[in-house]
């Protein structure tokens, strides 16, 4: 079985909150899927600077290429079971357009930024001093 790996931030509570909910739909259906948290993961294999992945979701797939954004989360949809019809949908043309907009003006850049005020503050992602 050829497995698609995740790559994420486990310290920004959306994210996590998010990636939770694939992985117990992943682990139920036996989808081919990694999660791996940034902070933790060796990044040279990503080929990405920390900086870098804390910017944006990235996914390996199978064949060795390594995705990111709507794509990424794309790949997530395809492996899940029932979802693979959202994949489909997201990626048409003028949707994905759509959803890359939304994902890199708005969602990803405010995540990356509450995330870099919470690190600076020295925070862990519930507030509380790590």
């Amino acid at each position: 079985m050829s497995i698609t790996r995740i790559l994420y931030n486990d310290r920004c509570p959306i994210c996590r909150a998010e990636i939770a909910h694939y992985r117990a739909r992943a682990e139920k259906t036996r989808a081919p899927l990694v999660f791996e948290d940034l902070n933790t993961a060796d990044l040279g294999l990503w080929q990405l600077t920390p900086d870098q992945a804390k910017r944006r979701m990235h996914a390996a797939l199978p064949d060795g290429r390594i995705i990111s954004g709507i794509p990424a989360f794309a790949a997530i949809w395809a492996a899940l079971p029932g979802m693979g019809w959202v994949a489909r949908l997201v990626m048409l043309p003028g949707l994905r357009s759509l959803a890359d907009l939304i994902y890199n003006r708005i969602a990803a850049p405010w995540l990356y930024h509450r995330q870099a005020r919470r690190d600076a503050r020295g925070l862990a992602s519930d507030g509380t001093q790590p």
